[in-house]
């Protein structure tokens, strides 16, 4: 019974196998003799995109040397190590051609032909134009090859496998159609840099149980595995659209954290960190324009009574809010302009998603520092000071005060995120 059970299971993979065979293409060095010497033009291009791309947050070890590899990536199906993009010959990029490098992002294929893993976002790199990525492929041979083997990854079975990589492949990846050059119109290089490179749909679009997202154009909010962060949905105004924005307040957050509206917090502060804050003015520009164009979904509810809390709970949570939270954000979440959030009338604030109210709560938040802001304002971590009662009742509390309408945060869900946070 247990082997007829399984045996269509068993059946596929093998399958899927067998078209791995088959379809694996032999490694060819076609236009190696194109690999001409890099100049420094193409270089610092190259190093530019390689922070768009923000690369460097993957590919290095913490405290280790840069683009080395080795750190370890938590996934819903094992613990994949970024490897080594540093030119050494042996266990790095430097034995790799132009082309090697292109198929990687374009394929998601190494240099051997094997399938990577899409941990690796080259569901989004497929759509990176061969110009970018050659430049890309100079600077990263321009850096000082470090030997440092790739550690294999630790999967569940079949995960890692190759059948069931292409199996995967076969129903949710499809390659880009190749381009020479990226775009040259304004919104049409936003979408390029949105959808491509800053590849902001891995973390603003939901995935399925396999992990696969439904496009790039999928900006509509997802829970980032592993790490108990909601990124929030460009496409709606009551999360993070900015459809209603002013452009230049949509550059100013990308490029320095923070606005008149939002502060970025967790993952996202690391991509302003690492990446956004460095992207030239135009393509800064092209972005804003892009996500301002994005189509927004139609909002629903919000004009009925707040739900109310638990009476002990609200007299708890209105307690705790004014013993730790007023002295920063006012007696009636307003704020301070420039320093500290309002929360009243704020949209991260009731979000039906609670994960990143939780998440500031017990672990603190800081915004990136940035060059248009080096010294961001930021909440320490209550985790050993509030218990899980205590931070559901004060999130209850300022969901539910000051004109928020948004439910009250359970206990039960504040306890299976602490435990949970990676």
């Amino acid at each position: 019974m247990t082997a007829g059970r399984f045996a269509p299971g068993l059946l596929a993979i093998a399958a899927a196998a067998a078209l791995a065979w088959f379809a694996w293409p032999d490694r060819t060095d076609g236009d190696a003799a194109a690999d001409g010497a890099a100049t420094a033009a193409s270089i610092a291009r190259g190093a530019y995109l390689v922070r768009v791309g923000n690369c460097i947050a993957c590919h290095t070890e913490r405290g280790g040397v840069a683009f080395a590899g080795g750190r370890p990536i938590e996934t819903p199906f094992g613990t994949v190590f970024s490897t080594n993009l540093t030119p050494h010959p042996d266990t790095g990029l430097g034995a790799w051609t132009r082309a090697d490098f292109r198929r990687a992002l374009h394929e998601g294929r190494s240099r051997d032909g094997r399938l990577l893993t899409p941990a690796f976002p080259y569901p989004n790199y497929t759509v990176v134009a061969r110009a970018d990525a050659d430049a890309m492929y100079d600077y990263l041979r321009s850096l000082p090859a470090t030997r440092k083997p790739n550690r294999p990854h630790r999967l569940d079975w079949p995960y890692g496998t190759q059948a069931a990589l292409m199996l995967w492949r076969a129903l949710y990846f499809q390659p880009g159609p190749g381009r020479e050059q990226p775009p040259a119109g304004e919104r049409e290089r936003g979408a390029y840099l949105v959808q491509g490179l800053g590849h902001c749909g891995a973390c603003h679009g939901p995935r399925n149980a396999l992990g696969a997202s439904s496009g790039l154009m999928d900006l509509s909010g997802g829970l980032i595995p592993m790490r108990n962060w909601y990124a929030p949905s460009l496409t709606s105004r009551a999360e993070a659209g900015v459809a209603d924005w002013p452009l230049a307040e949509v550059e100013r957050l990308l490029a320095t954290g923070v606005s008149a509206s939002a502060t970025v917090l967790g993952p996202m502060a690391e991509v302003v960190l690492h990446s956004t804050q460095y992207l030239a003015p135009a393509d800064l520009r092209a972005m804003a324009v892009f996500l301002r164009t994005l189509p927004q979904a139609a909002t629903t509810g919000g004009g009925g009574p707040a739900p109310a809390p638990p009476r002990d709970v609200a007299e708890r949570g209105a307690k705790l809010y004014e013993e730790h939270c007023a002295a920063c954000h006012g007696e009636r979440g307003e704020g301070v302009r420039g320093a500290y959030p309002a929360l009243a009338g704020n949209r991260a604030v009731t979000l039906p998603v609670t994960a990143n109210l939780v998440q500031v709560v017990l672990h603190g938040g800081f915004a990136p520092a940035t060059a248009g802001n080096p010294r961001p304002f930021g909440m320490p971590p209550f985790a050993t000071v509030l218990r899980d009662a205590d931070v559901a009742a004060v999130l209850s509390h300022i969901r539910t005060s000051w004109g928020n309408r948004a439910a009250p945060v359970p206990e039960l869900a504040v306890s299976r995120q602490r435990a949970s946070t990676y």
